[in-house]
């Protein structure tokens, strides 16, 4: 925690702003400014122009009187997806499905109203969009994005859909919000989503959710395919059974490796008993 530098290029704010980052894991996604505070050992006011700061730097979201980390983290070092192992545990599996769908599939988890692409394997098609890690594109009009709305309580929805989208592409006119809400409540209750060509003309997907530990929707795993080439009839017969059972299997991996034993190591160093 910040307040232990002893070396005289040793920089204290910037070790507050890293400790603040590291407040927030798999058991305290969402974090109140006096907990942040308490867990980084900080002043409230301290805390608060750090997240702040982290908020206009990308970092983290405010929803609420709450405060989140945002896939922009990604950046360092791909610290946000290592630190949950999803993508070590989550690359063989998508590796298999492409091999049995010969389709690209990707991982996307929800950022404001975009989604931000956090794992792909793809293959050699002509497709009119471009993905890479780090890509965003506004929720609503991909698979994977309904999904991860879908998930969310419907305060939660209210505030996502508000916030305008970074992904700079132009505004998506193709259902009034009421229409977006009834489709959305279909998701959840099917558990998968479908964008027929409302990302880009040929582009059409499905995705479903990934859970962890607790059963919470932490990202979403779709199959991309080109319209001209694959029907809807296709992609939701052949594929989605496919990508049903992949996803459940990475979720499951996924939560063993969240209750694996570990060490706390904030507890550790503060002279009390390490749990395992």
């Amino acid at each position: 925690m910040a307040g232990r530098g002893t070396g005289p290029d040793f920089v204290e704010a910037l070790a507050r702003g890293l400790d603040v980052l590291a407040c927030f894991d798999a058991d305290h996604r969402s974090m109140t400014l006096s907990e942040v505070a308490a867990a980084a050992r900080l002043a409230r006011p301290t805390a608060r122009r750090l997240l702040l700061t982290l908020e206009e730097l990308g970092f983290v979201r405010s929803v609420g009187h709450a405060f989140q980390l945002t896939p922009k983290v990604l950046t360092l070092g791909m610290a946000y997806v290592g630190a949950l192992g999803l993508w070590e545990i989550a690359r063989p599996h998508l590796e298999a499905l492409v091999a049995q769908t010969g389709e690209s599939s990707s991982m996307t988890q929800l950022d404001g109203s975009d989604v931000v692409y956090v794992a792909r394997v793809s293959v050699p098609k002509l497709i009119t969009l471009r993905v890479e890690i780090g890509t965003r594109f506004p929720a609503v009009q991909t698979s994977q994005g309904k999904v991860l709305l879908a998930a969310l309580s419907p305060d939660e929805l209210e505030v996502t859909l508000a916030q305008p989208s970074r992904a700079g592409l132009p505004a998506y006119i193709g259902r009034s919000p009421e229409q977006l809400r009834d489709e959305l409540v279909g998701v959840r209750a099917r558990g998968w989503a479908l964008a027929d060509e409302e990302l880009a003309p040929g582009v059409r997907s499905v995705a479903v959710p990934v859970r962890d530990a607790s059963g919470a929707v932490r990202a979403a795993m779709n199959v991309t395919v080109h319209a001209a080439e694959t029907s809807t009839e296709h992609l939701l017969g052949e594929h989605l059974p496919k990508l049903l059972r992949t996803a459940g299997d990475v979720s499951a991996e996924w939560a063993v490796w969240q209750s694996r034993p570990h060490l706390d190591l904030h507890r550790a160093t503060d002279g009390g008993t390490a749990s395992a």
